[in-house]
């Protein structure tokens, strides 16, 4: 299949197979599920959902046309209903769940929803530890701005297309590929991208051979005519990618890299650079978005969209207008020459690069770092790799841990203050 028939997918089929269905979302307040809530309203689906916290979040799918519950119950479940979807955080025992089952009704994991969306389309699937949600909004940006009228799915909110998720005409359906779960295995995508590999998810993956082994797994779902870009830095990543039956095109700042960067040079934390394809001038972009870290997401980017149909003029214009998403160096306030920002950094290499990239955006004279750690067994598993990643910060404050995914056994084993006296060390 060359590059013009991917493009020329059906667009048509989603909307008259979800348009008057009555889909119940539950654990509807997630990242993913609500872009996915957003969607299906989109597609004329009835929807209904639950989660177990009030939430700005609920509130929003509710002035959309969603009927949501606060707390999960069997009730919650509308008396007619054609589909169940549950998220990845949702044990096998939710009241709701097991009320699904019983009814005989249709029930997939959220993972496997968006997969059957990704079929009816050109597929292009984002994966990798880090950096998932920006270089995904970054593909669906560009296709917006190119014309194509993208259908998309995000892990976060993206203020330049109206938020995490939109509905389009064209060929295209973009998303964020999880790991966790090894949800990306119930994607089967055209195009994809694997940014990095790093040990996470001890609740899922005991080592990271056992990582490796699943993104070689997502590797493989990529088809012979498909295309898939992947880290050309990384032992990791070379592994994994080792026996794709698609072709493999990687990218990096090393020259021998398929995309590389040729002329960096960085101003203000932001970088501006040569996109290079196989050595030569492919375009010239300057990003937005501050830090490195922005630079290889941008060119895995390039390497998507060029193999989705986009010139190099359409590229560079669209890489370099893009500002970021939600909850990525989020500027809250500022007031007396103090910034206050937002990150969802949660993993070691994620809170060390964000601190890096904020400290090169703004060289602030002090730099405190308020860092909420996301579940007891990544904070256990990760213990060390945490206390080295605040070396940027001149001040560090813990919260209490942020429990989600784990038991509560796992909360016996550690709290915030075990990480306060790794740092101390």
């Amino acid at each position: 299949m060359t590059r013009s028939e991917r493009n020329s997918a059906t667009s048509d089929a989603p909307a008259s197979a979800y348009a008057g269905k009555r889909v119940h979302l539950i654990g509807v307040a997630g990242s993913g599920m609500r872009a996915l809530a957003r969607q299906l309203l989109d597609l004329g689906a009835i929807v209904s959902g639950s989660d177990s916290v009030p939430s700005a979040t609920l509130e929003k799918l509710s002035a959309r046309g969603a009927a949501v519950h606060v707390g999960q119950q069997a009730e919650n479940l509308p008396e007619e209903l054609d589909l169940v979807v549950y998220s990845a955080a949702i044990r096998e025992a939710n009241p709701e769940l097991l009320a699904a089952r019983k009814r005989g009704c249709e029930v997939l994991k959220y993972s496997q929803m968006l997969g059957r969306l990704m079929s009816q389309r050109c597929g292009i699937a984002v994966a990798g530890t880090h950096g998932k949600s920006t270089t995904t909004a970054m593909v669906a940006y560009a296709l917006s701005t190119a014309g194509r009228d993208p259908s998309f799915i995000v892990g976060a909110t993206v203020p330049q297309l109206g938020g995490p998720s939109g509905v389009g005409a064209g060929p295209h359906f973009v998303a964020e590929a999880c790991e966790y779960d090894r949800s990306f295995l119930n994607l089967s995508p055209s195009l994809a991208a694997i940014l990095n590999i790093e040990e996470d998810h001890p609740d899922c993956y005991p080592d990271l051979d056992s990582v490796i082994e699943a993104f070689r797994a997502f590797a493989a779902k990529v088809p012979p005519h498909g295309v898939l870009v992947a880290n050309g830095e990384q032992r990791e990543t070379a592994e994994a990618t080792a026996e794709a039956a698609c072709e493999v095109q990687t990218f990096g700042l090393r020259p021998d890299c398929r995309w590389s960067a040729g002329r960096l040079s960085c101003e203000a934390g932001r970088y501006s650079f040569d996109v290079l394809f196989r050595g030569r001038r492919f375009c010239r972009v300057c990003l937005q978005v501050a830090g490195l870290h922005q630079v290889y997401n941008a060119l895995a980017a390039a390497g998507l969209l060029h193999h989705g149909g986009l010139g190099p003029e359409e590229i560079s214009r669209a890489l370099g207008g893009f500002l970021g998403v939600h909850r990525r160096m989020t500027v809250r306030a500022e007031c007396s020459g103090i910034v206050v920002m937002d990150d969802y950094a949660h993993h070691p290499t994620e809170v060390q690069t964000t601190l890096r990239a904020i400290a090169d955006r703004y060289g602030p004279e002090r730099l405190w770092c308020v860092f909420q750690p996301h579940q007891h067994s990544r904070t256990r598993f990760l213990l060390k790799d945490f206390a080295r990643s605040f070396g940027v910060a001149d001040k560090v404050i813990l919260p209490d841990i942020y429990f989600v995914r784990d038991s509560e056994r796992e909360k016996e084993h550690i709290c915030s203050a075990d990480l306060v006296a790794q740092i101390r060390l």
